[in-house]
């Protein structure tokens, strides 16, 4: 597995809690949440609820990162923008393909699949267990600004000046060979 730290070089930030009844912390995803792709695999969001944001906390952004994909870069699963301050839950399945679960105003932007939803878990056969990083990060703004159609990289860049605070749940996922 790789030690790969997706916050290592970015400001240090407060934390807060998130949980959810989808997953434990450190533990696999359940079938729904792999890829559609993947045999069983359902491509359904996980359920988040958070809590102890920092004060000033004006918006939040979801964001699920696998840094652990063969590609060089990771890859993003998931990312919300524009949560309004006074959610701080969001349902299993609240990814799907209109975003039917997220709160009014916030939006999904295309994944590294160029899909505007949750994509499963699908590492490749064989290549170990790779991580999850599910991430509500509490922003001092009410909108950050960026376009539907923007890429999670961008969002993390745009975002990476206004974060007060994250809270992180680590899933995990493998495929036998």
């Amino acid at each position: 597995m790789s030690t790969n730290d997706p916050f290592a070089r970015l400001p240090e930030a407060a934390t807060f809690t998130v949980t959810s009844a989808t997953v434990a912390d450190g533990e696999a995803w359940s079938a729904e949440q792999f890829s559609s792709g993947v045999p069983g695999g359902k491509d359904v969001s996980p359920h988040l609820s958070w809590s102890g944001a920092p004060e000033g906390t004006r918006s939040y952004a979801v964001t699920v990162y696998d840094p652990d994909a063969p590609t060089g870069s990771g890859f993003w699963h998931w990312a919300v923008a524009d949560i309004p301050a006074t959610v701080t839950e969001l349902p299993e399945g609240a990814g799907d393909d209109t975003g039917s679960g997220l709160p009014e105003g916030a939006f999904q932007v295309p994944n590294d699949a160029r899909v505007a939803r949750f994509i499963g878990a699908a590492p490749p056969a064989g290549h170990g267990v790779h991580r999850y990083f599910v991430v509500v990060h509490a922003l001092d703004v009410e909108s950050i600004g960026v376009p539907a159609e923007t890429t999670p990289a961008f969002l993390g860049f745009t975002m990476a000046g206004h974060i007060l605070g994250r809270a992180v749940l680590i899933a995990t996922a493998e495929i036998p060979a």
